[in-house]
C-alpha cells in the first residue's frame, strides 16, 4: 500500500515518539532519519521523516522540512503533520511557527493547529496554557534547558511573534461538547481571520476528539499524541490496512552500552539510579573535551567489560551546565559532547555492542548519524512514546531505542534492557 500519511518531526527522539504511537494501531510504520537521496521506494502507509532542526537557524530549518515535503509528496502521502515537542520548545524566533507557515503555504492549506499535548506524559493543555506534570510550563524544569529555555506558559504568546498571521484557541470547552463542535470553533475562527489554533487537551480523550475534528485537514501540527489516534480513523475510513507480516524484529546478540546527554530533571534522576546499580560508568566534562579532546573516552570505554553494560553520560544539573557553556558558549559546549558521545557509538559497534539506548534529542541525532542509520523499523514501546527502533549499521543488525529528555521513569535504563529481552 502506497504511503497515507507523512510526518515530519524536528528531532530524532520526537520521531521515534511518534512512530511507536503510529505503531500502536498495527499499521506498518517506517521511520526515516534525515531525507532520504533515493526516490521513495518500499515506502509504508505511514512515512516519518526525522530531521535535526529544533534549534537550526530558521532558514535552514525551513529549506530542510520542505525537503522533507517534497519526498513525502513523492511517496504519495495525502496527510501531513509537523511534530515537535510536547513541550514546545521552541526560541523566541522559531522553528515551530515559520515552518508551519511553510508547510501551509507549499499545500494550499489556511489554517492549522497547534497541540502539544500528551497526557500519558503529563503534558495538558488548558486556555491556552502548557503543563507539564502539575506546574505550568514556565515553572517546571523546561524553564532551565539548555537550549530553549522555556520562560512563558502560553502557547498564543509563544506561538505570535513566530507566525505572520493571527492566532487564536480553541478551548477546553469546544473540544468538550465534541468533534462537531469544535470544527464549528474551528470554522468561525478561519471566518475571523484565525489562521494558527491552539487547542486545549487534558485527557486522551480530548485528543481522540480532535483528531475526529480534524483528520481531514491536509496538515496537523503537535506534539506526538495528537497523532495516535488517527490512524484508527482512516483505517475505519478503509484508507488504510493493518500491517499482517511478521512483527518480529531481530538484532544480533551483544552488549549494551547507554550513552545519555540529556540535562533533563528526569535524565539526571535516570542516570543516578542507573549508577546505583553499580554499572561501568564515565562523565563527560565538556571544559575536559574541549582542552583534551575525546580520546580518553574512547580509551576507557575500550577497556570494558561490556557485559557489564557501561553507560556514558554528560548528564548534568542545571548550574553545572550553565558554567560550562559560559565558558565555551552554548553550541561548543554541546557539539564536543555529542560528538564524543557519537564516536563512542561507533567505537562500542565496532568492539560489539548491539543495543544502544541513548538519552537526548540532539545525542541521538549526533548518534544515529555516525552510526550511519538512515531507516529504523519500530518495536515494542518500553515507555509511552519510546519505542524499540531496529536498524542496520557496518552491515550489522542492532537494536536502539532514542529517548526524549524527559519520558520515562527513573528506571528508564534498566527498563529498557529488560523489554528488550522479553
Amino acid at each position: 500500500m502506497t504511503t497515507y500519511f507523512g510526518a515530519i518531526a524536528d528531532d530524532f527522539t520526537g520521531a521515534t515518539d511518534l512512530a511507536g504511537l503510529l505503531a500502536r494501531s498495527g499499521v506498518r510504520v517506517s521511520l526515516r532519519i534525515g531525507v532520504p537521496q533515493e526516490p521513495p521506494a518500499d515506502t509504508a502507509p505511514l512515512e516519518i521523516i526525522a530531521l535535526k532542526c529544533r534549534t537550526a537557524p530558521v532558514d535552514e530549518a525551513v529549506a530542510e522540512t520542505q525537503a522533507a515535503l517534497d519526498w513525502l509528496r513523492r511517496a504519495g502521502a495525502e496527510r501531513f503533520f509537523w511534530k515537535y515537542c510536547s513541550t514546545f520548545d521552541s526560541t523566541p524566533q522559531g522553528n515551530i511557527g515559520p515552518v508551519a507557515e511553510a508547510l501551509m503555504t507549499a499545500l494550499g492549506t489556511k489554517q492549522t493547529i497547534y497541540c502539544p499535548a500528551f497526557p500519558e506524559n503529563g503534558r495538558s493543555i488548558f486556555m491556552g496554557n502548557l503543563f507539564v506534570g502539575e506546574q505550568p510550563l514556565a515553572e517546571s524544569p523546561m524553564k532551565d534547558h539548555p537550549l530553549t529555555p522555556m520562560r512563558d506558559s502560553n502557547l498564543l504568546r509563544l506561538l505570535a511573534p513566530q507566525v505572520t498571521s493571527p492566532v487564536g484557541l480553541a478551548n477546553r470547552h469546544a473540544v468538550a461538547k465534541g468533534a462537531a463542535t469544535l470544527r464549528n470553533r474551528l470554522a468561525q475562527l478561519m471566518d475571523d481571520g484565525v489562521v494558527h489554533v491552539v487547542v486545549d487537551a487534558v485527557a486522551n480523550d480530548d485528543l481522540s476528539l480532535i483528531a475526529e475534528a480534524c483528520h481531514d485537514m491536509p496538515l496537523l501540527t503537535g506534539g506526538s499524541a495528537i497523532a495516535m489516534p488517527l490512524p484508527e480513523i482512516w483505517l475505519k475510513q478503509g484508507l488504510l490496512k493493518r500491517y499482517e507480516a511478521d512483527r518480529a524484529h531481530r538484532f544480533e546478540a551483544g552488549p549494551a552500552i547507554v550513552l545519555s546527554g540529556s540535562c533533563s530533571a528526569m535524565t539526571n534522576r535516570q542516570v543516578a539510579a542507573f549508577l546505583s546499580e553499580g554499572r561501568p560508568s564515565l562523565k563527560l566534562d565538556p571544559l575536559d573535551l574541549a582542552e583534551n579532546g575525546n580520546g580518553a573516552a574512547l580509551d576507557w570505554l575500550s577497556r570494558q567489560d561490556l557485559a557489564g553494560t557501561p553507560i556514558i553520560y554528560a548528564t548534568a544539573a542545571p548550574d553545572a551546565v550553565r558554567a560550562a557553556q559560559e565558558k565555551l558558549g552554548t553550541e561548543r559546549a554541546g557539539a564536543l559532547v555529542e560528538a564524543t558521545l557519537a564516536a563512542c557509538a561507533a567505537r562500542a559497534r565496532d568492539l560489539g555492542v548491539r543495543r544502544f539506548v541513548v538519552a537526548g534529542g540532539e545525542t541521538s541525532g549526533a548518534v544515529t548519524k555516525s552510526l550511519a542509520i538512515s531507516r529504523l523499523d519500530i518495536g515494542a514501546e518500553i515507555a509511552p512514546g519510546v519505542p524499540w527502533c531496529f536498524a542496520r549499521t557496518a552491515g550489522r543488525d542492532v537494536a536502539i531505542t532514542l529517548k526524549s529528555g524527559n519520558f520515562g521513569s527513573e528506571e528508564f535504563f534498566a527498563k529498557a534492557l529488560e523489554v528488550l529481552e522479553r
